[in-house]
């Protein structure tokens, strides 16, 4: 009966809470943090600041987004150079830096509270466990996001000749699922 509950409070993962250790959670969140922290996620994960970023990229350190663009409250430009002016919807991601990168979906930046570049360990970590300031994911649905997402999915496969974090949006979904089932520590 143990074993039939746990298999239906983690739909698939084959992560069960009784079983995984906080040592393979904290390994867990070492991945995690891991993609979380490369220049691809946070040069768009931006704050208060507005600008995204090219840091990391072949640009140089601490280089923002080139033709002055800003986030602005709406997350997508409209107050000042909409991201769609070169970041059209498009089927086809495989361009070759440096064309803009596509997807097909509204480009956009996440909502300011996930603000990731810079922050310490402990500090996205904190952040992503509560649905307070995750924009309101539990575990589960913070790895069905990490799945669904075309945005996420692009960070993994950018198109030629761009970085990409280590592994797959798959990998980084079971991640997520097994920090959760240890009680997504921190530290």
């Amino acid at each position: 009966m143990r074993g039939l509950l746990c298999a239906l409070l983690i739909a698939g993962s084959g992560v069960c809470a009784q079983t995984v250790t906080r040592e393979e959670g904290l390994a867990a969140w070492d991945r995690i943090y891991a993609v979380a922290s490369h220049p691809r996620c946070t040069n768009c994960h931006v704050g208060d600041q507005e600008a995204p970023m090219w840091e990391g990229l072949g640009f140089g350190t601490g280089v923002p987004h080139g033709m002055g663009v800003k986030a602005d409250e709406s997350r997508i430009g409209a107050e000042s150079i909409p991201c769609r002016t070169c970041h059209v919807t498009a089927a086809g991601r495989d361009v070759a830096s440096p064309a803009a990168p596509q997807i097909d979906d509204a480009w956009r930046l996440p909502p300011v509270e996930l603000d990731w570049l810079g922050e310490s360990s402990a500090a996205v970590c904190a952040q992503l466990r509560d649905p307070e300031t995750n924009d309101g994911f539990d575990i589960a649905g913070l790895a069905e996001h990490l799945r669904s997402s075309a945005f996420v999915a692009w960070g993994f496969e950018p198109g030629a000749g761009r970085s990409k974090p280590v592994g797959s949006f798959e990998e980084m979904a079971r991640d997520v699922e097994l920090w959760g089932a240890a009680g997504s520590p921190c530290e």
